[in-house]
């Protein structure tokens, strides 16, 4: 029993020190110390945190000519204007216009209707023709409830703005009237209704638009023939 753990012993240590041979050829034991005296700095370090960037805002003191330096700043804010296909928001003074009675309302004849547009194209040739021209013959829709004129799309086309603009009308009398031109429908809306509820245009009145500056038209009113056939409402 001694001599067998005598035996297991020298095996032990014998294989210990083959280990220990090996180890050495291999330079292990210096490579372990080398480690042991690496430097903190060398070793791997926990991800620094990511600082976040901060924006520096300066005031920043604008230059301003000497004329205008002393003057109030300008306000901008006024009615804005939104060009190409865009609507243009425009305004314009409202006139109270006189209420009327529509319980006798009338409908022109084809025949009076179509007489009030010959004398409207007889009268056209008489005007200066170096001014663009259209003539429009007058329905219900213009004149009592709708109050909406439809102007020719060629006519907008060729020779109204792009954009909504403010559009004067100007009687044979010389008194203006604003209406607002909406370009997208090709049509005068507000302060329409003013114009003819003031100049009592019926169905069937033909009129004669001269357009005698860019947003300027005179009109000239052609009224239906009042001996010819005309049905009630």
């Amino acid at each position: 029993m001694v001599a067998a753990k005598a035996s297991y012993e020298e095996c032990r240590l014998k294989r210990l020190e083959e280990n220990k041979k090996r180890m050495e050829a291999l330079n292990l034991s210096k490579l372990s110390q080398a480690l042991m005296k690496t430097p903190p700095s060398l070793k791997s370090s926990p991800m620094k945190p990511v600082k976040s960037r901060t924006t520096e805002k300066q005031l920043v003191v604008v230059r301003r000519s000497s004329r205008v330096a002393n003057k109030p700043v300008p306000d901008y804010k006024e009615d804005f204007k939104q060009v190409d296909r865009v609507e243009v928001r425009v305004s314009i003074p409202r006139r109270i216009s006189k209420k009327r009675d529509l319980s006798n309302r009338v409908y022109a004849s084809e025949e009076a209707r179509a007489e009030a547009i010959e004398k409207a194209e007889k009268m056209e040739l008489l005007l200066e023709p170096a001014y663009p021209i259209f003539i429009k013959s007058m329905l219900q829709s213009h004149v009592t409830g709708g109050f909406w004129l439809g102007l020719p799309v060629s006519f907008c086309k060729r020779c109204l703005p792009k954009r909504d603009e403010v559009v004067t009308l100007v009687d044979e009398s010389g008194d203006e009237y604003q209406t607002i031109y909406l370009a997208r429908k090709n049509g005068l809306s507000g302060g329409w209704k003013g114009f003819a509820v003031a100049h009592d245009l019926v169905d069937g009145d033909a009129l004669i638009f001269q357009l005698i500056k860019h947003t300027t038209f005179k009109v000239y009113i052609i009224r239906v023939n009042s001996s010819g056939e005309r049905k009630n409402a």
